[in-house]
């Protein structure tokens, strides 16, 4: 904690921006001599609606805009590029800019759990929140999964535990921000239309570590190469390191020995629960399941409730998600899906079923080529929709692969529906953003079940 004065200046109104105002709106109404201005690029949407808001707290807010006053101190908001003209302005003012992530913890008085990775963040957090309620913690999740981080920091005790998902956008901009626990999951390509290269978003992810200490715990996942990587990243910094695999069994970590989750302290090994009765399926969600076990125990939870949290945790929303059953056809949503990696990860989950993929939407600047072989060898059909649909195509035309190209997710649906017998699955699993037809991937999502209750005669309403 430390006192606030001075103009602080926010990037970005969505949820975590307007966040970050209404707490430096705070500190002003409760006699800080703070001012707040905040300023977003866009015009559409909720932003009236949240501009109003803050203006009526006394706050400047300037939409439409990448002029920016003079400031002492810049929040970002996760989501702008830092190529972007409004953060090149924020660069040109030579004040400190931190991310939401950060002031949340410079703010907060309980200690931290951050989770990364390219994908499996937000199974992972919500399963660590998960266990470390059923093992008696006062455990609250912030950031993508929960609510904005700053709301959390100012509402939890010392006594409770923040569990945050964690993105490299927001690890870009972080001084101090200090998890007694980080976990690693994977680093996969994705994002490289923000941040330029492969070598920054490791980078970026990498800084989850920056300021651990000796005591503190790294979960990381030795099966992934991007993560195994960032192994002598935090040993150089004292941390002791937990690795996790299914491949292999490290010490001390967790793994899978005869079909059965296990924690090692390096002097024993304890069964915490069969992979068979975890109710997440794929081979990513028992690695998910692995670090957050790690990182629960390493809390001090004891390992009769991991085996309660671990056997009650159900699949999340858009994450591999039942969607129904027409005509013997199951249906899955895994619209969160929205990189190459995350898609071959759902794929594992169905590797004696056969699969009719949709794949679409808009593309992030990944090389597709290596997912197209992928599908080709293992899914029995694939509907292409959306922006990325050509770049789709054109990666699978060297493969017999039944597909077909359409325009939008209702038409992929119905196409799918078509090309599916009894007995196989048809995974909404895209690859790619939805902001060619959609807000978000949840409203994707959304839109998949209902669409999958339509052809089942089912009333979502």
């Amino acid at each position: 904690m430390r006192d606030w004065a001075g103009h602080i200046l926010v990037l970005g109104l969505g949820a975590s921006g307007e966040a970050a105002a209404e707490w430096a709106l705070g500190q002003a109404e409760a006699g800080a001599p703070v001012r707040v201005t905040v300023v977003d690029s866009g015009t559409a949407g909720q932003l009236a609606e949240r501009a109003g808001r803050l203006r009526a707290r006394g706050a400047r807010v300037l939409l439409g805009s990448d002029e920016l006053p003079e400031a002492d101190l810049i929040v970002a908001s996760p989501g702008i590029p830092p190529h972007s003209a409004l953060m090149r302005s924020a660069r040109g003012l030579g004040v400190p800019i931190i991310s939401e992530i950060e002031l949340a913890y410079r703010i907060s008085r309980a200690p931290w759990v951050a989770v990364t990775g390219t994908n499996g963040k937000t199974t992972t957090t919500a399963l660590v929140v998960h266990l470390l309620r059923e093992a008696g913690f006062v455990a609250e999740p912030a950031g993508n999964i929960g609510p904005p981080a700053v709301r959390v920091a100012e509402e939890a005790g010392a006594a409770a535990i923040i569990v945050a998902e964690v993105s490299s956008f927001q690890l870009a901009a972080v001084e101090s921000f200090h998890p007694t626990v980080s976990v690693m999951l994977n680093v996969t390509p994705d994002h490289l239309d923000y941040h330029g290269s492969m070598e920054a978003y490791a980078a970026d992810k990498a800084r989850i570590f920056a300021n651990q200490l000796s005591g503190d715990v790294a979960v990381i996942d030795v099966d992934d190469p991007g993560a195994l990587a960032m192994v002598p990243i935090a040993e150089a910094k004292g941390v002791s390191v937990l690795r996790v695999s299914r491949m292999s069994s490290p010490s001390p970590g967790a793994y899978v020995r005869e079909g059965v989750l296990v924690l090692d302290d390096g002097t024993s090994v304890t069964g915490v629960l069969p992979v068979a009765e975890l109710a997440i399926r794929g081979d990513h969600n028992i690695s998910n399941a692995l670090a957050a076990a790690a990182a629960v125990s390493a809390l001090g939870a004891d390992i009769a409730s991991l085996r309660r949290g671990l056997g009650s945790f159900a699949p999340l929303e858009h994450r591999l998600e039942p969607a129904g059953v027409v005509d013997g056809v199951e249906y899955f949503n895994d619209s969160k899906a929205t990189n190459p990696d995350a898609v071959a990860k759902a794929l594992t989950a169905f590797q004696d079923r056969p699969v009719v993929l949709l794949l679409g939407g808009r593309n992030k600047g990944v090389d597709l080529t290596p997912l197209a072989a992928l599908v080709a060898g293992r899914c029995k059909a694939v509907v292409l929709f959306g922006e990325a649909a050509s770049e789709f195509a054109e990666a699978l035309v060297r493969y017999d692969v039944e597909r077909r190209q359409v325009p939008d997710v209702e038409s992929a649906v119905r196409a799918a529906s078509e090309m599916a017998s009894p007995g196989d699955v048809v995974v909404l699993s895209p690859g790619c953003t939805s902001f060619d037809e959609f807000t978000s991937y949840a409203e994707r999502g959304r839109r998949f079940k209902a669409i999958v209750a339509e052809l089942a005669g089912r009333d979502l309403s």
